[in-house]
C-alpha cells in the first residue's frame, strides 16, 4: 500500500481537519482521540510520510517515542488512571484503520471498563476539557 497523501492524520498536520492538541514539536504531534476507548486516550504521530513503523525512519521513531512517554507522563498526572496501554498497530490485519503511522495512548480506569475504538465520536467539550488538563501536566 502506498501512503496516502490525504488520510485524515495527514489533513490534521496541514490544519485542514480539526483536532484536540496536546502536544507539538518539530517531528511529531499529539492530540486526543475522537473516538477514545476511554477518556484521555491520545494519538503521537510523526511529521513524516510513513504509513507504518517499516516505512518510519529512526530519527521519527525516536521522537514519537519520547513525545509518547511526555505525553503519557501527562495523562498520568492529569487524569490519575490506574494503568496506561501504550500500542501501534501496523496493517490491516493488525487493527490499524488510520494509514498514518501512529501511537495509542489509552488510560486504563479501575472503576470504568475501556469501550470498543470507534465505537463512537467523543462530545467535543469534553474532548477539549481532557486536553486542557493534560496540557496542564505537560513538564
Amino acid at each position: 500500500m502506498a501512503y496516502n497523501k490525504d488520510n485524515v492524520f495527514a489533513q490534521i498536520l496541514r490544519g485542514e481537519m480539526p483536532s484536540h492538541p496536546i502536544f507539538e514539536d518539530e517531528k511529531t504531534y499529539a492530540f486526543m482521540d475522537i473516538m477514545p476507548a476511554s477518556s484521555g486516550h491520545t494519538l503521537v504521530i510523526p511529521k513524516s510520510e510513513a504509513e507504518n513503523i517499516f516505512e518510519l525512519s529512526p530519527g521519527y521513531v525516536g521522537a514519537v517515542a519520547k513525545t509518547t512517554k511526555l505525553v503519557a507522563a501527562a495523562i498520568k498526572k492529569a487524569l490519575r488512571p490506574s494503568g496506561i496501554i501504550i500500542t501501534q498497530l501496523n496493517g490491516p490485519d493488525a487493527g490499524q484503520t488510520v494509514f498514518h503511522y501512529h501511537m495509542h495512548i489509552i488510560p486504563v480506569y479501575s472503576e470504568k471498563p475501556m469501550k470498543v475504538h470507534m465505537n463512537k465520536t467523543e462530545n467535543k467539550e469534553a474532548l477539549e476539557l481532557t486536553a486542557i488538563a493534560i496540557k496542564k501536566r505537560l513538564g
